[in-house]
């Protein structure tokens, strides 16, 4: 790729990331703009980009309409699109469109969204490159009786999952050829539905692992570094909770290997951009997951141990020049741990929370971050992911960093909907988590740290009460 100077920037996103984006653009002497469907019309970061343009009154279509944001783009003038996570981030047609109108695309090329979206063609990439992936089905299940076939080969129990999967969606475990013979549909409905393809194929279930991912980037010269790795294993239902930089509970070895395979994976697929390797770790095996060709939530952690603006490298790669950084430059201090604030109620199944929220102050002091578009007053639409706030901290050492994390949350004020932060303040609390041992079976396996009372000081509830009047009274 030929450097180019990019002057204007389309955000194919919305909420925090989009803030991101519209921030590194500002840094950049960028011009920024925002796209947005009528419920996000008050959103922060429409507020806060160059330009803005509706999509129209569909919560999602406009979103998720690839040929109408390129073509918006090529209108207003802009020469590149970053597409941020989730939405359209890993659609190798959107990438295609821009390469067609000459648009720079933040990202990899369409070609390698493809292939490594699809996840029986990513198996067989990392394979030839020397990656180890988790036993399983060669490519896609033609059938049940096949699968059937394989999942006596791989032994139970097994993971059924859409080849063009993603989010967590599309997943089932299946303990014995009866579970194998129910969860097969469904798996392919699910797929069907959410993906728009009826593809799956079979993995061997990797029992209680170690969620353990590791940021890479390359350029267009062929240059691959990676930035080290986050552990994921806090989650809950395959959503993650609670991400920490780098994984307290692994060796200097295994973060060694785990970073030589990441830069091996990227290397041989010719990745260009920001991009995650996932793996899986059970004892001393590993095994490669998937491959996110995309910015991460998390990519913020990765920030704070390493120094590398993760955003400012995407778009520097997307103008054809190298990358800031050589490998050899490249070292991490300390712990970093991202808290994914959702509007969820714990208490109740973590049924979604949204609405106005009537008081909003953000926690700060040494080594916190937060990345947000929520604010005081501001409305949370039911359409989207329920995550409304980021909240980061670093700190030199693991219990620092847990002393850290307790004491931002409880500097957090956000009211009017409910949320998981007293969850989180549980989970730092629990003896195993401070003694770093925990896998993904942490959450599930907790049910306890749910009984937590959620009853607030009288000061916090007049507070409440006072932003509760005001906002409705148009103070």
């Amino acid at each position: 790729m030929s450097n180019r100077q990019i002057k204007k920037l389309l955000i194919a996103n919305r909420g925090e990331i989009a803030v991101r984006i519209v921030r590194a653009c500002a840094e950049m002497g960028i011009r920024s703009v925002a796209i947005y469907t009528e419920p996000d019309r008050y959103g922060l970061f429409v507020k806060r980009a160059d330009e803005s343009y509706s999509l129209g009154d569909d919560p999602l279509a406009g979103y998720l309409n690839p040929a109408r944001i390129v073509n918006l783009a090529v209108e207003t003038g802009c020469d590149a699109l970053h597409p941020g996570y989730g939405f359209l981030s890993e659609n190798p047609e959107l990438a295609r469109l821009c390469e067609e109108k000459n648009i720079a695309y933040v990202g990899p090329s369409s070609e390698v969204i493809h292939r490594m979206g699809d996840k029986t063609e990513a198996r067989t990439a990392m394979t030839q490159a020397g990656v180890p992936v988790t036993p399983g089905s060669d490519g896609n299940l033609a059938n049940i009786e096949e699968a059937l076939v394989q999942a006596e080969r791989v032994g139970y129990p097994v993971m059924i999952k859409a080849t063009s999967g993603g989010g967590g969606r599309g997943i089932r475990r299946c303990d014995d050829a009866e579970d194998l013979k129910s969860q097969y549909p469904r798996v392919i409905s699910e797929a069907t539905k959410a993906f728009g393809s009826a593809e799956v194929f079979l993995e061997k279930c990797i029992i209680n692992p170690k969620h353990i991912e590791v940021q890479v980037l390359g350029d267009s010269q062929g240059n691959v570094v990676h930035l080290y790795e986050r552990d994921c294993s806090i989650q809950r239902r395959n959503q993650k909770l609670i991400e920490i930089a780098p994984s307290p509970q692994i060796s200097e070895e295994q973060r060694s290997y785990l970073g030589e395979m990441a830069v091996a994976a990227a290397r041989y697929v010719g990745y260009e951009s920001a991009g995650t390797v996932e793996f899986l770790l059970s004892g001393e095996d590993i095994y490669f997951m998937e491959m996110n060709t995309r910015i991460q939530v998390e990519h913020t952690i990765t920030e704070q141990i390493t120094g590398v603006d993760i955003v400012r490298e995407q778009i520097r790669v997307a103008e054809g020049k190298e990358l800031s950084y050589k490998q050899e430059d490249i070292s991490y201090r300390g712990y970093a741990m991202q808290f994914r604030i959702n509007a969820e109620d714990p208490k109740n199944d973590f049924l979604p929370s949204f609405g106005r929220i009537t008081h909003y102050y953000a926690p700060g002091g040494p080594g916190v971050r937060v990345d947000t578009a929520i604010y005081t007053g501001y409305e949370i639409p039911p359409y989207y992911d329920s995550m409304c706030l980021k909240l980061v901290v670093w700190a030199l050492t693991w219990e620092e960093v847990i002393a850290r994390g307790q004491r931002a949350i409880d500097d957090m004020r956000l009211h009017g909907i409910r949320t998981t932060a007293a969850y989180y303040k549980q989970i730092l609390a629990h003896e195993s988590f401070r003694q770093r041992e925990f896998d993904t079976s942490f959450v599930p396996e907790h049910p306890e740290l749910l009984n937590y009372s959620d009853k607030r000081h009288p000061s916090e509830v007049a507070l409440a009460l006072a932003a509760a009047v005001a906002a409705y009274s148009g103070w």
